[in-house]
């Protein structure tokens, strides 16, 4: 095993060094967003804010929701260098984590195996080069962070814990707040409950504690898509991205993303129902958390790029598995891992003249696209294995064959010694 570590440290090496002495490597600007950010709520100016030393062009200003700001106050206590090197490595041990916790769901017992540490670390050591992870580090994003805890969130048994963690990342950052679709799946209605409970509290606390700088943000910020960056920019791999850049124009919320969603959102639900029950009648976990975490990525006004940890444990739910023998599974992992390894948002973005940039020739735009048709591909595949499942089980009950003869049919045992 001890391989295993040395190469997960010489890519964690290699990558963070690669960041820092590149030109337009690891510049951090979100984390600066965070530190900065929330910093100057203590001088009543939270969403005024903006960051403009790395990024010239587009200024970024907090979006986080109130609450967020509130936990990231310490940051602005450590000096920014520490901090920097502290948030990179403590992002690949939360990586490994979540790797750890995907492998414990899809094997069983045999991910607290110490060959399963090994394999954990190889898949670590490769996942900090996924595009999401990649671009994860440079700017010193929480998405990891984020994956890590709903993952813990999934694996708990504790209804309170589960939705505790759920109710508090949501108020950090709102997208976690799907997982409420998962506790519903898997009928875990305690957790469904607290979790929006809990993101509720932070509302209020955010509300008493910041007052109108809390309300300015749920009063006239909330929802709106256009703050945050670019919806047409190839960077923001959402649903709603992908038909505007089809479209030539950002189709917003109108008639063609609401179709596009009913879309997704029937494939997730069949997605869902053909995953094959455990033993004990409950639902594929990392399955179902897949399903509703990627059809969350894809309803969402905005999701960049950094946003797609989740192909990391997509990657390993499919080859590791109940899908694991399925050669469509194979096909659209090698697919997914090909797109975020060469990071084809990034490729595509040296064709775009600028982030705003909505005009570009329709196979780029087509491209543009490949996220959206990766988690309907998975979603198909899903589906397709399922009746595949059902058809081999017809076969099997209608083949006399296969049928063992009833007790009164067998041949009577010979008494003769």
């Amino acid at each position: 095993m001890w391989w295993c570590a040395a190469l997960l440290a010489l890519s964690v090496v290699v990558r963070i060094a690669w960041g820092f002495i590149t030109p337009n490597g690891m510049n951090l600007v979100d984390l600066h967003v965070y530190v900065d950010g929330s910093a100057a709520l203590l001088q009543g100016d939270l969403y005024g804010f903006t960051y403009s030393e790395d990024t010239p062009d587009f200024p970024l200003p907090f979006t986080y929701p109130p609450f967020a700001a509130l936990v990231f106050l310490p940051l602005h206590l450590i000096p920014f260098g520490i901090l920097g090197v502290a948030w990179q490595l403590l992002t690949v041990a939360a990586l490994f984590a979540v790797v750890w916790i995907s492998l414990e769901l899809v094997v069983d017992a045999r991910a607290r195996s110490r060959s399963w540490v090994g394999v954990a670390m190889l898949w670590t050591a490769a996942g900090i080069w996924t595009e999401p992870v990649r671009t994860t580090l440079d700017y010193g994003q929480i998405n990891v962070f984020l994956v890590l805890g709903v993952m813990l969130a999934a694996r708990s048994s504790r209804w309170w814990l589960s939705g505790g963690l759920v109710g508090v990342l949501a108020g950090i950052k709102l997208t976690p707040a799907i997982t409420g679709l998962y506790f519903l799946a898997q009928r875990r209605w305690r957790e469904a409950v607290f979790s929006a409970v809990v993101f509720v509290g932070t509302v209020l606390v955010s509300l008493l504690v910041l007052g109108s700088q809390a309300a300015t943000y749920f009063g006239s910020l909330f929802g709106d898509a256009d703050r945050i960056g670019p919806v047409v920019s190839v960077w923001n791999q959402s649903l709603r991205g992908a038909l505007g850049r089809i479209a030539g124009e950002d189709v917003g919320l109108g008639p063609v993303w609401l179709v596009g969603v009913v879309v997704c959102a029937v494939l997730a639900f069949a997605a869902w129902r053909s995953l094959e029950p455990l033993p004990d009648g409950t639902r594929d976990r990392l399955g179902t958390l897949l399903i509703v975490q990627l059809f969350g990525l894809l309803v969402s006004p905005i999701s960049w790029v950094h946003h797609w940890v989740w192909v990391v444990p997509l990657l390993l739910w499919l080859l590791y598995g109940p899908l694991a023998r399925s050669l469509g599974a194979r096909i659209v992992a090698a697919c997914w891992a090909a797109v975020t390894l060469i990071g084809v948002p990034w490729v595509l973005s040296t064709a775009q003249n600028s982030i705003w940039d909505v005009e570009r020739p329709a196979p780029l735009a087509w491209l543009g696209a490949v996220n959206v048709v990766g988690v309907l591909a998975v979603y198909v595949v899903v589906i397709l294995a399922a009746r595949g499942r059902e058809g081999q089980d017809e076969r099997v009950t209608t083949d006399p064959s296969a049928v063992p003869p009833r007790r009164s049919d067998a041949q009577e045992p010979d008494p003769t010694p």
